[in-house]
């Protein structure tokens, strides 16, 4: 008899961040605000767990992180106005973020890295397994990567990672995984989790992206766990405790994506992103790419 597992309803979404790549746009303006064509970033985070079924969002935010709280929110003058004007398209449009989930808040409050921030969580979320969403990580909608995690984690309970081969010159910019195959071929048992190893040292070119769905049993590890690379509380160290001690909360495992991922950390990704997604839109798409064919023409 397949044992019954809590279904997972709950999204949590780190934005503390400072945004530091991207001054001066982030002096005053959260980086999760920049727009990616005519949405901000972590709209499209939002629209992804709404769409894998996680009605209820908790974003762990600082300061400065007002703007989210906005924009997610009704604004009654503007759609007055645009209801008056008889702009039944961008008043959708407008709606369409503060009907996405049941939205909350939480201050982060000091920086200390992305296991901290998991762990203001705790509260929210209570014994029930969650998802985590970093921000800075768009997977295009074609390609349903948390979905498929949730269904892994329903089928073999514990936790589960989201992985993606890198070259492996790379993977110190990503935590690294230890693996061991499974029956499914896009998923792996973890056996190990190092945070931004040498390349020399890496156990794998697995880099961890930012997707998570996590068993509760992570919050006691988290609470345990002290300051590690860069001086922060890092969700790899409390991972790798996982997969080490089932008892606590495991077994974890990792979904292999092969999809189609923006990182919007990263300028030159952030842009590539626009253009990409820009170039797909049905609306923008057909003279956006003439122009560009022409412009990548005279550049040569």
């Amino acid at each position: 008899m397949t044992q019954s597992r809590p279904r997972i309803s709950k999204a949590v979404i780190p934005a503390a961040g400072l945004g530091t790549r991207f001054l001066p746009a982030t002096k005053a303006t959260p980086k999760e605000m920049l727009p990616v064509v005519d949405k901000p970033a972590i709209q499209y985070v939002v629209e992804e767990a709404a769409a894998s079924g996680l009605s209820d969002v908790l974003m762990v935010t600082g300061r400065n992180k007002r703007p989210l709280e906005d924009h997610f929110d009704r604004n009654y003058e503007l759609e007055s106005a645009l209801g008056r004007k008889g702009d039944a398209e961008r008043l959708a449009r407008v709606q369409e973020s503060s009907d996405l989930a049941t939205m909350h808040y939480v201050r982060q409050g000091d920086p200390k890295g992305l296991g901290h921030a998991v762990l203001c969580a705790a509260p929210h979320v209570g014994d029930q397994p969650f998802a985590v969403l970093l921000g800075d990580d768009l997977i295009d909608p074609r390609d349903p990567l948390l979905s498929r995690m949730i269904q892994v984690q329903e089928e073999h309970g514990g936790s589960v990672i989201a992985l993606m081969e890198v070259d492996r010159e790379q993977i110190h910019l990503y935590g690294s995984a230890a693996v061991a195959a499974t029956g499914d071929s896009d998923v792996v048992r973890i056996t190990g989790l190092v945070e931004k190893p040498d390349p020399a040292d890496a156990p794998s070119n697995y880099a961890i992206i930012g997707r998570y769905v996590l068993d509760p049993g992570v919050f006691e590890i988290l609470r345990k766990t002290e300051p590690g690379r860069g001086g922060e509380i890092q969700l790899t160290d409390a991972l790798q405790e996982l997969a080490q001690d089932e008892t606590v909360g495991g077994p974890v495992h990792g979904v292999v994506f092969k999809g189609r991922r923006y990182d919007t950390g990263d300028r030159g990704d952030y842009l590539r992103a626009i253009v990409r997604l820009a170039c797909e839109r049905e609306d923008l798409g057909p003279d956006f790419r003439t122009w560009l064919r022409s412009y990548v023409t005279e550049e040569m």
